[in-house]
């Protein structure tokens, strides 16, 4: 599968809006259900250019990494806060592990549907 940036982001917003309210999913999994697997990283590249005006909104707080870690977004950013304090709003559970990294368990809360078992169109 071949996207233009513009369709990858909206490829990678499409998939992130079907993510239930209280799940979360990793940034390889979204790349696995839009056909592109090895672009986990280009995943998180589409969701840090996210416009807050996007419209639907995109719930860009349920995407995490396959450690199950909320990324630090860069230094001297509150980026992971924000996002850990959207993720609790939605009763996902978020603890601190022992290098202080924000943690969710994806046993408990991943959302992983197969690959082409949702459609790419806006949702």
């Amino acid at each position: 599968m071949t996207l233009d940036a513009a369709e990858f982001h909206e490829a990678v917003y499409s998939v992130v809006r079907r993510i239930p309210q209280g799940k979360v999913t990793t940034y390889g999994h979204v790349a696995k259900l839009i056909g592109m697997p090895s672009y986990s990283r280009h995943v998180g590249q589409a969701l840090k250019y996210l416009s807050p005006a996007a419209d639907p909104p995109v719930p860009w707080q349920r995407v995490i990494s396959s450690a199950g870690k909320i990324s630090s977004r860069g230094p001297g950013t509150d980026g992971a806060q924000r996002q850990r304090e959207a993720l609790e709003a939605e009763d996902v559970e978020v603890r601190v592990g022992r290098a202080n990294e924000l943690l969710v368990d994806l046993a408990e809360y991943g959302w992983f549907p197969a690959p082409g078992t949702i459609g790419l169109d806006a949702a």
